[in-house]
């Protein structure tokens, strides 16, 4: 049986940017002045971009600010659909992109754990036995009890991390989020992740140190302006 949990092939992204967007008003003068027209143009986010994860490998994503980074996880995880090219994964997929993404901000901590663990898949009753465990780690207290539209942004980072690190996935997709609060919790958070590597969990970390890739990665690929520029290992 195949141990690869993510196989990519030629992914290429592209985007479509309108410009010069306006009213009724806008369009009319666009008739007679090419300066008001809509500008319609293709902006290559992603362009032939190929990796292969093994079960328990590690890869860190390195590259500049817009470098499409942020666009190759999106597409890793199915929050975005390639335009073109090959994608399989194999097992859940914990994307810590967006921490937070789906919590409801009228629900409380508690709901809004049950109601984002349902994304990744798990029932009520899976929720449940992980509950305890969730709360705990996220250090909240009794404001697991308040709507999540009174956290703070840290607050609402703790909860997002800690339920995507209990719901067992077999691939976790990470956007530089191990700042998320206090030195303490970063570095629980760090020996969380290190914990499900050590049980066979793949990683692919967004970074821009070089010594956070070497801590948790065997592997790099740098991208530049959507291609794969250098790939190696640590």
């Amino acid at each position: 049986m195949s141990s690869i949990v993510i196989e990519a092939q030629n992914l290429t992204k592209h985007f479509t940017l309108r410009h010069n967007r306006g009213g009724l008003k806008q369009r009319f003068l666009g008739l007679f002045q090419s300066r008001h027209r809509e500008q319609v143009e293709t902006f290559t986010a992603l362009n032939d971009v190929s990796l292969t994860l093994r079960k328990g490998e590690s890869l860190a994503l390195v590259g500049h600010n817009g470098s499409g980074k942020s666009t190759l996880l999106q597409l890793l995880s199915g929050i975005l659909v390639p335009s073109s090219g090959m994608l399989k994964t194999c097992g859940r997929v914990a994307p810590l992109i967006e921490l937070g993404v789906g919590f409801h901000p009228d629900l409380t901590g508690e709901e809004n754990i049950y109601l984002n663990a349902s994304l990744f898949g798990l029932s009520n009753r899976q929720t449940r036995a992980r509950f305890n465990d969730i709360a705990d780690f996220s250090g909240l207290g009794h404001f697991i009890d308040q709507p999540v539209k009174h956290y703070s942004s840290g607050m609402y980072m703790r909860l997002g991390f800690s339920v995507a690190v209990h719901v067992e996935p077999q691939i976790l997709l990470a956007d530089e989020v191990l700042a998320v609060g206090d030195e303490a919790f970063r570095n629980k958070c760090r020996q969380r992740i290190r914990d499900m590597q050590d049980e066979g969990m793949a990683l692919i970390l967004v970074t821009h140190s070089s010594d956070e890739g070497r801590q948790f990665c065997q592997r790099y690929l740098t991208l530049e302006q959507g291609r794969v520029i250098d790939q190696g290992s640590f």
